[in-house]
């Protein structure tokens, strides 16, 4: 050693059996976290929400078809009380995310009041009955293309009430969803779907189902107010605000009020085991759609999450025609695609306004 350096030549050398394994652990540790990076890349979650939405909602969809048109055995009664489906939601989906908050966060000062919901929880329990019980007149088909035309009423409100102004593309999108929707319902059903409902009546069903989306959009906006008065809300408190007064309201209205028939319900479902299994099977379906929406809308966007959900709908129509015995004529199969391409134009024109801000930020 010389001036306090040391001679490179006094250090030990390292053998090259210890060199090889240093290397392998080396590689080793490459290997876990390229692993664990491949888990975390977009495209793999991504697949995971489009599969878990898929999945989730298109067995919801059999399940709910099933649930309106099929005769229970032993003695072939149906189960004529839909709204109960909309009460055994609510339960599971407020003590899933009740369960959730307490597994994966917490409550934070700065979230929405528990009482702050009662106003969206109205029309959301509402909605949502009118949508089910649309059913009993229309096929499944029907109230699925009727339930995605949700942008009609937005266009005329923003046009009519509030003045805004919308490109000859956004009339285009309108024009093709609308008049798919109109040609479908004018078209003749064929007499097997016909046969499957409990009270056929087209304009009844088709009326419930645009009550449901004037609704879903005042829950929307009420939902959005929320969440800018709360911008500290999460997901999970909103999913449990929500569904504790759906719980509330159809709780007074199935076993309360008159007309209710909870009770009713409750005593069909002792006394066909099997719709009681569908009806557990449809609400865990609903509680890991609405994680897998969370996820897309945080991870990917609104953006995303409604591609998603409109692809989604139009495999339950094709799954509904193949799977439950519900054919389609040539013509309602056109104007199946007819709405979905409006459907999906309407997305584009979303994405192409999304990639113009981001030009223009950069």
């Amino acid at each position: 050693m010389e001036n306090g350096i040391k001679d490179s030549t006094s250090r030990p050398k390292v053998s090259t059996a210890k060199k090889e394994a240093v290397k392998r652990n080396t590689d080793c540790v490459y290997f876990v976290m390229s692993f664990l990076t491949c888990i975390k890349h977009i495209p793999f979650v991504l697949l995971t929400c489009v599969a878990g939405i898929w999945s989730a909602y298109i067995t919801q969809g059999v399940l709910q078809e099933t649930l309106s048109t099929k005769k229970f055995s032993p003695d072939d009664k149906r189960f004529e009380h839909l709204p109960f489906l909309n009460l055994a939601q609510n339960v599971l989906g407020f003590f899933w995310a009740f369960i959730m908050i307490k597994l994966w966060s917490q409550r934070s000062s700065g979230s929405a009041p528990w009482w702050s919901y009662w106003s969206a929880s109205i029309s959301n329990t509402i909605g949502p009955a009118m949508g089910i019980e649309a059913l009993k007149y229309i096929s499944y088909p029907a109230q699925v293309l009727a339930k995605s035309s949700k942008m009609i009423p937005v266009m005329l409100m923003g046009a009519l009430v509030y003045g805004i102004k919308y490109s000859i593309p956004e009339y285009l999108c309108t024009f093709l969803v609308a008049g798919g929707v109109s040609v479908f319902a004018l078209l003749k059903t064929s007499s097997k779907t016909i046969g499957k409902l409990a009270h056929p009546n087209a304009p009844f069903g088709y009326g419930l189902c645009f009550v449901n989306l004037a609704l879903d959009g005042f829950t929307n906006a009420t939902q959005d107010s929320i969440n800018a008065r709360y911008p500290k809300t999460s997901a999970w408190e909103i999913m449990m605000g929500m569904n504790l007064w759906g719980m509330i309201y159809n709780m007074i209205y199935m076993f309360i009020l008159p007309q209710g028939s909870g009770y009713e319900a409750v005593q069909f479902c002792r006394d066909h085991p099997e719709a009681t299994i569908d009806i557990l099977v449809y609400c865990i379906c609903g509680a890991i759609g609405q994680n897998f929406i969370f996820l897309t809308i945080s991870q990917f966007g609104s953006l995303a999450n409604t591609t998603i959900t409109t692809t989604r709908k139009f495999m339950s129509i094709v799954v509904s025609s193949v799977v439950s015995g519900n054919p389609l004529s040539a013509k309602q199969w056109g104007s199946v695609v007819m709405v979905f391409t409006g459907l999906s134009y309407h997305i584009y024109l979303k994405w192409k306004k999304l990639q113009n801000k981001k030009k223009k930020n950069t």
